[in-house]
């Protein structure tokens, strides 16, 4: 009996290691197709964190920065600093253009030579606002310097240009002349028109005559306010179409000769 009892025992033994045996080779086999996939599910993720060709397309061009020189007639005056005409375009929408930073900082009463109500002329302007930084530097005006012999005006004028080049090397310069208000402008305001006119020349920066194409006069009634001087909403909003292609144009040109 005692001989007998030990068999049955090891064959059970043994078909207890077997059937243990065929169990964990399927559950060992699991693991390691599980690890498998979990490997290569982590490289696909890594993989997938890399950039794609189309990842950076709808990255912005990189802002353009613009600075604008003026007086009562880029302020908003008459109407509110939102429909300053600088601010519109600030705030347009364009899909194919890069993104406009502009910093204005025309004050009322300025001009190139004339003092404005905050003390201030073109000159102060540029010295606070114009940077190495600047990719473009607007000048607008002034019929402020009506009053003022145009020949004290003429070195005036060269001399704040060349301030302003000091300071913006690398930026390009667009003067806007000022506007009239009649079809016959008076000969003072032309003569003011062409001292500027000469001197954005000699500084090689674009001039662009308001008078010549007739920007206000193109309906007085709707784009000057009651005080017959300053823009109404709708004339800031005339001047904002008159104005962002000339500056989009000239930030083109700018990129172009860079490259």
């Amino acid at each position: 009996m005692g001989g007998s009892s030990w068999e049955p025992i090891g064959l059970e033994k043994d078909k207890i290691m077997a059937r243990r045996k065929n169990r964990q080779g399927p559950a060992v086999l699991g693991l390691l197709a599980l690890f498998a996939a979990l490997v290569l599910t982590g490289c696909q993720a890594v993989g997938s964190a890399e950039p794609s060709p189309t990842s950076t397309m709808g990255v912005p061009d990189a802002v353009r920065n613009v600075v604008v020189i003026g007086d009562s007639l880029s302020t908003g005056f008459g109407t509110s600093p939102a429909n300053a005409w600088p601010q519109l375009i600030a705030t347009s929408h364009r899909d194919d253009t890069p993104p406009l930073e502009i910093l204005n900082i025309a004050q009322n009463g300025s001009g190139y030579l004339n003092v404005g109500l905050t003390g201030t002329t073109f000159a102060w302007q540029v010295e606070q606002a114009v940077t190495p930084k600047a990719d473009l530097v607007m000048f607008f005006g002034s019929v402020n310097d009506l009053r003022h012999d145009p020949a004290d005006l003429a070195p005036v004028i060269a001399e704040i240009y060349a301030s302003a080049r000091q300071q913006a090397p690398n930026a390009t310069f667009l003067v806007i002349g000022p506007p009239a208000y009649s079809t016959r402008p008076e000969a003072r305001r032309l003569a003011l028109r062409d001292v500027i006119e000469q001197a954005a020349q000699a500084a090689g920066a674009r001039f662009v005559d308001p008078i010549a194409e007739g920007w206000l006069v193109e309906d007085l009634g709707r784009f000057v306010g009651p005080d017959g001087l300053h823009p109404s909403v709708a004339g800031n909003h005339h001047l904002r179409d008159k104005m962002e292609p000339l500056m989009l144009e000239a930030l083109r040109a700018r990129t172009a000769a860079a490259s």
